[in-house]
């Protein structure tokens, strides 16, 4: 029993963290994201074991992660409020050719990351071409050129 508590509390925390962090971190991650995510996985499943290292804690532990991720979506279904909290909500960050620097902020994406994706999706090269800029709940950018 001790291994389901232990897994629970280390999902629920991570989920609280990368929740936190954004989508974006998770959607583009660099070489030290990366690094830095091997750390916690590390640490967590040191946390999650304890001293106990055998096939049965880790099938348990395996279980219990499942179980948790497949029951949360099926809350999410039935919860607007849980879902957009767990996966959060597109979010424009330019409406027609402006850019609105406090979603911006919010979501830690910068001009260069939204020319970079207005180049890459649209062909687009200059802010005024771009009507909307919305960062999905993946943490991708979509663009919406101007006609």
């Amino acid at each position: 029993m001790d291994a389901v508590v232990r897994g629970l509390v280390v999902y629920f925390f991570l989920l609280l963290v990368f929740r936190l962090s954004g989508n974006r971190t998770l959607s583009q991650a660099t070489a030290f994201d990366l690094i830095l995510l091997l750390i916690i996985s590390e640490t967590v499943q040191q946390a999650m074991v304890g001293t106990d290292n055998s096939i049965t804690q880790g099938l348990l532990l395996v279980l219990t992660l499942v179980t948790t991720d497949i029951l949360l979506s099926v809350l999410k279904e039935h919860s607007q409020v849980l879902d957009r909290w767990i996966d959060g909500a597109p979010l424009v960050v330019i409406d027609n050719g402006k850019l609105l620097h406090d979603r911006m902020a919010k979501l830690r994406v910068d001009e260069g990351d939204i020319l970079a994706a207005a180049r890459s999706l649209q062909g687009l090269e200059r802010l005024d071409q771009i009507k909307y800029a919305v960062v999905e709940r993946s943490g991708e950018i979509t663009i919406v050129p101007r006609k």
